[in-house]
């Protein structure tokens, strides 16, 4: 791939080099090397880029160049660019069938250019699309729907009636579309009995599911995860959640379900959500904060902290009241 070649896909401007310029691979600043393609968001990492052993670099539009050699591309979002760059540059692995120790259904309809590991186990009544990867022991349930180009890897777990669209990344251990976690007490013994948990799960094109993150299906209805939600490793979704597209969601982090959380919020490490709560579009919850039970949070675009979750403001002003009482209080 050349750099004139790059930026035909990716757009940007090249201001300094050769469009011929070869690229192989993305690389950091400290290890690259001749091929490598590094890149640089301020003035020193900038400067870093253009001292390296790199063939080429991309940084922000605007940025003033030092003369030498290696070529310069400018991009409004070099990081962004540079990470399209990266997939541009990853080659799939080839298409390899179904493995002789798989076991698949005689009716599962698969599609062309797929691979099937050691151990999968794929059930009745399955459809896979085109170029999609199932990774050794995963198991794919009786009537789950796949689509194409996704990636399934070791040991992740489809439940039955789970559908997946396209380039869905799901990592090792994630468990797709179990019971969710809702009883019905008897008032009268204190019994619990299971109520029903025979809905479905949907997850739709270009969602990245981590390392043991489990997502459960509706009671009646369905749990969707939309478009382009990235759940990072040891996520749990709880039933009837809706989570809206392009979510971010950090590790360690639980929402109970019936809860929705809208367009673009992002949510960080250990955040916990009680059930029936709601969380607007572009909303950011900081590190640990709590959304209660049946609470609205529709203040778009806040940065929220603490339990229960509030504006940064608010809760930095709250910390810093507490720490003047409990200095006061070690003075008496």
């Amino acid at each position: 791939m050349t750099v004139g070649e790059l930026i035909h896909r990716l757009g940007g401007e090249l201001i300094q080099g050769d469009p011929a310029t070869r690229l192989f691979k993305v690389a950091d600043v400290s290890s690259a090397a001749t091929g490598d393609l590094v890149f640089g968001e301020n003035a020193a990492a900038v400067a870093d880029a253009q001292k390296s052993d790199a063939s080429a670099a991309v940084v922000p539009a605007g940025s003033e160049i030092a003369v030498g050699t290696i070529a310069v591309i400018a991009a409004k979002q070099p990081r962004l660019w540079f990470a399209k760059a990266a997939r541009i540059f990853a080659v799939p692995a080839a298409a390899s069938g179904v493995h002789p120790a798989a076991v698949v259904s005689p009716d599962a309809v698969l599609g062309d250019g797929i691979s099937i590991g050691a151990g999968v186990v794929v059930g009745e009544r399955v459809t896979i699309g085109t170029r999609t990867r199932i990774d050794a022991g995963a198991v794919i349930g009786d009537g789950v729907m796949v689509g194409e180009a996704c990636r399934i890897h070791p040991r992740a777990v489809l439940y039955p009636g789970t559908t997946v669209g396209d380039r869905v990344v799901i990592h090792a251990g994630a468990v797709l579309g179990a019971d969710g976690f809702g009883y019905v007490r008897d008032r009268e013994t204190g019994s619990y009995t299971q109520f029903p948990q025979q809905g479905t799960l949907v997850i739709e094109d270009d969602v990245e599911i981590g390392a043991n993150t489990t997502i459960d299906r509706g009671a009646l209805a369905e749990t969707r995860i939309r478009r382009g939600v990235k759940l990072d490793n040891l996520v749990h979704i709880g039933h009837n959640c809706d989570i809206g597209e392009d979510v971010v969601i950090a590790s360690q982090t639980g929402i109970s379900g019936s809860s929705t959380v809208g367009y673009g919020a992002i949510l960080a490490g250990q955040v916990g959500i009680g059930d029936h709560a709601h969380v607007g579009p572009s909303v950011i919850l900081g590190g640990q904060a709590g959304v209660l039970s049946g609470k609205t949070i529709d203040t778009t675009g806040t940065v929220l902290w603490g339990t229960p979750a509030k504006p940064l403001r608010e809760y930095l002003r709250e910390l810093a009241t507490l720490s003047r009482l409990a200095r006061r209080k070690k003075g008496d």
